[in-house]
């Protein structure tokens, strides 16, 4: 699946046949910020870390995104959460 079929599908009434943490992208990218977070909070790894910290971000919770960006292994972008959206899916799709 590329990033514009990924898009494509977020106004359908599920997420496609995708991995969990897609499934979360997935429920974010159609307007359910709370599914997005409740499947992120329960993946430990460091992509579902990274996928917190952007929820926490985009919730304005600066202080809790940086302290799952820091667990992720990376910094808080500068750049913006559409931007960081599509760069934490295509990274998913590729691996």
């Amino acid at each position: 699946m590329t990033l514009s079929e990924f898009k494509s599908s977020l106004d359908k009434q599920q997420p496609p046949p995708v991995a969990v943490l897609l499934q979360a992208l997935w429920h974010d990218g159609s307007g359910n910020w709370e599914k997005a977070h409740t499947i992120a909070q329960d993946v430990t790894s460091k992509e579902g870390s990274w996928i917190h910290a952007y929820l926490h971000r985009k919730e304005g919770d600066q202080f809790n995104a940086a302290y799952w960006y820091n667990r992720a292994g990376r910094t808080m972008p500068s750049h913006s959460l559409e931007k960081e959206w599509e760069e934490i899916v295509g990274a998913l799709l590729n691996t």
